[in-house]
């Protein structure tokens, strides 16, 4: 295989995490029953809102659309069971410290599609035919920043792309899902990675895996034959190699500036699992009504990786894995390095939702609880070693503590990227990422 010539190097910082992946690794993926009801809150990750399109007492089919975006940097939303909308209320947002406006389907156990969904012939669509179509499918990042795809795929005119790097890394403790896509649908998403080269006109595309998938690396090397211009890079497994400027800093030793974004070094970073769901949405008109879920940890009977219909409340689906093993201590959404805690299971799947992870009560001790007291700082700089994007975490979290939140953002919080490798390595236990994530939203409330 002719392929154009890259250097790996590495990323300062991160950390080597015991991954606990053996849980849910190898299972195969399996379709969760389809849930009595779905809850879709009109308001996504990044807090951009919906308009709702339906109504209380209105009959719905999957793909049936039941929200528009408002604005530019959003996406519609449609219906992931067929049923009657039996209400539009609050609820409290599984991810957002907020409530947001919910649309809630009982279903009618039919589970009848839309009739646009059905497969065609893309090979001819113009860029921007499949980029309305990835927009009208409301793809978004399922890495979990759920980031709107097609804005994604569409760079500003003065940015040059030069590379397209597919994150097949899935660097997060417990989290199988990507593994296992990988392993089931590696043509599918060497497909939908083609059709991102012709969006962007590129003709370089990276498939970047850690070296503890071997089989995936396997089989998407397989899967792509002889590829002149597409390879797969088997990377060192490193917590958070994933990260976007983390992943472009090792593949091209590139170096996002302060405040900047992958395409001002010349690169687009999509999640395997979003490039799987933008070849669906050019194949078959399929909007974005499911996705693998990685349903583990040692509180769960049967972990499995799970096509879920987004939002199905976490119960239906921990019902079906078995139930618990025990009183539950903790669960969440999303793994334990990034994830979000919750205090109850009657909360739906999002479309950023890689996994449920749920820990007994008895056994949280073993896992570094977060129950645990804090202590005092012993500027060890631990953080400071393990933070990849060389900030200061004692540092900016000394400032939060004083609510001195200009001289937090001077000092760069902003570009915390979440990760949890300085809250992971700290001796004293100290919530480093809540302080951070506070201070983002002070910066934000007070227009600092």
């Amino acid at each position: 295989m002719l392929n154009f010539f890259f250097k790996r190097n590495d990323f300062l910082g991160g950390v080597k995490v015991r991954e606990y992946k053996e849980l849910s690794e190898h299972k195969p993926l399996t379709k969760a029953p389809i849930p009595k009801r779905v809850l879709r809150p009109y308001i996504q990750h990044n807090l951009v809102r919906i308009k709702p399109t339906i109504e209380v007492g209105a009959t719905v089919k999957v793909g049936t659309k039941i929200g528009d975006p408002e604005g530019r940097i959003s996406v519609p939303m449609h219906a992931s069971i067929s049923g009657k909308v039996t209400k539009l209320e609050d609820i409290e947002h599984p991810v957002l410290p907020a409530r947001a406006p919910t649309c809630i389907i009982e279903s009618d156990g039919v589970d009848l599609w839309e009739d646009y969904i059905k497969e065609r012939d893309y090979s001819n669509l113009s860029k921007e035919e499949l980029l309305e179509t990835i927009r009208d499918a409301g793809i978004v990042g399922l890495g979990g920043a759920a980031f709107p795809t097609h804005i994604k795929l569409s760079p500003p005119k003065d940015k040059v792309i030069d590379t397209v790097i597919i994150n097949g890394c899935e660097c997060e403790p417990f989290i199988t899902c990507d593994h296992q896509l990988m392993l089931e649908k590696s043509e599918e998403i060497i497909e939908g990675a083609r059709i991102i080269a012709k969006i962007l006109s590129v003709n370089k595309v990276i498939f970047a895996i850690e070296d503890n998938k071997p089989d995936a690396i396997d089989k998407m090397k397989k899967a792509l034959g002889n590829s002149n211009c597409y390879i797969v890079a088997k990377l060192k497994t490193k917590y958070p190699q994933g990260a976007e400027k983390q992943l472009i800093k090792t593949l091209l030793n590139r170096t996002v500036p302060q405040g900047g974004l992958p395409f001002d070094v010349g690169v687009v970073v999509q999640n395997v699992g979003t490039t799987f769901a933008i070849y669906e949405a050019c194949r078959y008109r399929k909007p974005l009504i499911e996705r693998v879920v990685t349903v583990t940890g040692n509180g769960v009977k049967e972990p499995k990786n799970l096509w879920v219909r987004i939002g199905t409340p976490v119960y239906e689906i921990i019902e079906f894995c078995g139930g618990y093993t025990d009183e539950p201590g903790k669960l969440i959404l999303g793994g334990p390095m990034t994830g979000v805690a919750q205090y109850t299971d009657d909360i739906p799947v999002l479309k950023g939702t890689s996994g449920i992870v749920v820990f007994k009560k008895s056994e949280l001790k073993k896992l570094g609880s977060e129950l645990s007291p804090e202590y005092d700082c012993i500027r060890c700089a631990r953080c400071i070693m393990a933070c990849p994007m060389q900030l200061q975490p004692t540092l900016l979290n000394s400032y939060i503590k004083k609510r001195d939140f200009l001289s937090a953002k001077q000092n760069n919080v902003l570009d915390c990227i979440e990760c949890g490798c300085c809250a992971y390595v700290c001796p004293a236990r100290i919530k480093l990422v809540h302080a951070f994530v506070h201070a983002k939203r002070e910066i934000k409330r007070l227009n600092l």
